[in-house]
């Protein structure tokens, strides 16, 4: 679903675009009309000044081009002119015209009209005309043209002029709409902050912080943490109080079958059957610890330390049994998970690398897009991958040539998918044998409903 920022993005952007677009679109239509009158004022005013300098000279027309004494009359072509009709037909011309004739100049009407029109020998003008009866009767025809070429380039340097200023306005109401939505949502996003802020703290929302409008989800949310700080302490709790009620039975009986070994007696079968129900206990524990924390845990734990600190741990035991360890980290990944749980799928991980690598097993851990990226990788023999998903899934053991209880993968699979992070099973590339990759989001994600 699109966001409420992306919601008034989009809304404030179109409605400003749209009614900067009609109010450009008026901006035009007006100033192009305004554009248009001056121009057939200006029009008119000559052929005014035709009709006076005819009314002179109405006994020698020759002098008309004495009369009207605009350069641009005697310019060939130039795009202004003027022609006068005689009763007689007589045609007096501006020296622009250079023996043409006027279009439209010839049927002319008693009112002043004003009119497009164009022939082969003149681009297209406008003309205003009329015929004038002078007072001793005579009815002359007086038409005046200017080309339609500098309305049109008027109107063209008008047109740019325009769509700059809409670019401009446009540019300033799209940065304005983004302000806006900004400081409208600026509350949301703080509460955000805060949600996880006061998680941390252990404190609840100031309701008095935010806008009226809000305040009622902030109560609503207060309740929720509230809620929920209960439900992760309550399964902390029972998983630590199981943990310890069953801690000591079973380490009595594992005591006791150990005494049974050093008389002789075969109990491989039974430490091993031991083995098996710790493993799956620590399981149980595990999903219990993490089945209400996952999706509202908020803490950041310092991968990098962790790794660190691992690093040092399983180089040591390498060492032991002349085995490699590299590890390669940023420094300063940051993740959203219980130290505990990451530590936890971290050493189960790296106790399995260690165990069937043949001489060499590496860590890598590094910032991706969108999340953070761990790779373990040994040179060991691998798992087939027909028999991947199984060994994640239900932890069984699919080789029992080395001591374990399968579970090692099986947990860590589980511990991740509570924070709604992923493992993947690989083979190594660099190594050989196999390679597990872990992707865990910049953000918490909603948990996989297979933990519940």
């Amino acid at each position: 679903m699109v966001s409420l920022r992306q919601r008034a993005w989009i809304s404030g952007g179109v409605s400003a675009l749209v009614s900067m677009a009609v109010g450009i679109l008026l901006l035009y239509s007006f100033l192009n009309q305004r554009e248009s009158d001056r121009f057939d004022r200006a029009l008119t005013e000559r052929h005014t000044q035709a009709v006076v300098a005819l009314s002179y000279a109405a006994d020698d027309p020759a002098r008309l081009a004495e009369l009207l004494f605009d350069p641009q009359y005697q310019t060939p072509f130039s795009g202004r002119y003027w022609q006068v009709t005689s009763p007689e037909g007589e045609i007096f011309a501006s020296g622009s015209l250079l023996g043409a004739s006027l279009p439209g100049g010839d049927t002319v009407e008693a009112k002043l009209e004003l009119r497009d029109a164009a022939n082969p020998d003149v681009e297209e003008v406008r003309v205003a005309a009329q015929r004038i009866t002078l007072e001793d009767g005579s009815a002359w025809d007086v038409a005046v043209g200017e080309s339609l070429a500098q309305l049109k380039a008027d109107r063209r340097d008008l047109r740019q002029s325009l769509g700059a200023a809409f670019a401009l306005v446009a540019v300033i109401g799209l940065a304005s709409v983004l302000f806006q939505t900004a400081a409208i949502v600026r509350p949301l996003d703080r509460l955000r902050r805060d949600v996880a802020q006061r998680w941390d703290r252990d404190e609840a929302l100031s309701v008095a912080d935010y806008p009226e409008e809000v305040a009622p989800l902030v109560s609503d949310i207060n309740t929720l943490l509230t809620r929920n700080r209960e439900i992760v302490s309550r399964s902390r709790r029972q998983a630590a109080d199981l943990a310890h009620a069953l801690k000591t039975p079973s380490a009595i009986l594992r005591n006791e079958l150990s005494v049974l070994a050093e008389k002789s007696q075969d109990m491989g079968k039974a430490l091993d059957a031991l083995d098996r129900v710790d493993a799956q206990l620590a399981r149980s524990l595990a999903r219990l610890r993490t089945a209400n924390t996952g999706e509202t845990v908020q803490v950041k734990t310092d991968l990098s330390h962790s790794i660190n600190r691992f690093q040092r741990l399983f180089g040591m035991m390498a060492d032991r049994e002349g085995k490699t360890l590299s590890v390669a980290c940023e420094p300063g990944l940051m993740v959203r998970m219980d130290a505990q749980d990451i530590e936890e799928v971290l050493g189960n991980l790296l106790d399995n690398a260690l165990k069937w690598c043949r001489t060499r097993l590496s860590l890598t851990a590094l910032q991706r897009k969108g999340g953070i990226e761990v790779l373990i990788e040994d040179d060991g023999p691998g798992i087939p991958e027909a028999d991947r998903a199984e060994a994640v899934r239900s932890g069984a053991r699919l080789d029992t040539s080395k001591p374990g209880t399968g579970l090692g993968l099986a947990i860590a699979s589980d511990l991740l998918l509570a924070y709604g992070a992923g493992l993947v099973l690989e083979d190594s590339k660099g190594l050989g044998g196999l390679a597990v990759r872990i992707t865990l989001p910049a953000r918490p994600a909603r948990p996989s409903r297979e933990l519940a």
